[in-house]
């Protein structure tokens, strides 16, 4: 059997890698569950006890602490120019039929293919649709009420 201390140090290294490439908060949980059974294995603690130990860490930080780090390391993602359409109001210019596979709306001066979010909808042109989510490269729209 592998000396268990090279193990959980290559294990570590691993991750930490890992971390390193993708920026994204995916394995540095593992990580300290690598750090803690490496620190166990060191002391020649019996290897059940490595493994709970490794497990137990990692599923406590992964689970107490990545809600907290998200919350701070995600805070400067920035919509992107589809996401920012998303309750965005929009002029029908060519009547939107989804059973025929066709509509087109104006948004801020760019014309958009669009269906309606109900499933046989129909809006009429020049209706005033407010735009819900983008499928590829068409708008999901549903007709805005307007009362006067």
């Amino acid at each position: 059997m592998p000396d268990m201390t090279v193990v959980w140090l290559i294990l570590l290294v691993v991750f930490l890698v890992v971390e390193a490439s993708t920026m994204g908060l995916t394995t540095i949980w593992f990580a300290g569950g690598a750090l803690v059974a490496f620190l166990a294995a060191i002391i020649h603690a019996p290897i059940w006890l490595q493994v709970v130990l490794f497990l137990a860490v990692s599923l406590l930080l992964l689970f107490y602490t990545r809600p907290i780090a998200k919350k701070y390391f995600n805070q400067k993602i920035t919509k992107t120019n589809v996401d920012t359409v998303i309750g965005q109001n929009a002029i029908v210019i060519e009547e939107i039929d989804n059973l025929q596979g066709k509509g087109r709306v104006i948004l801020s001066g760019q014309e958009w293919s669009a269906r309606s979010v109900e499933e046989n909808g129909v809006i009429a042109e020049g209706a005033v649709v407010e735009v819900e989510a983008v499928s590829g490269v068409k708008l999901m729209v549903r007709e805005e009420k307007i009362t006067v």
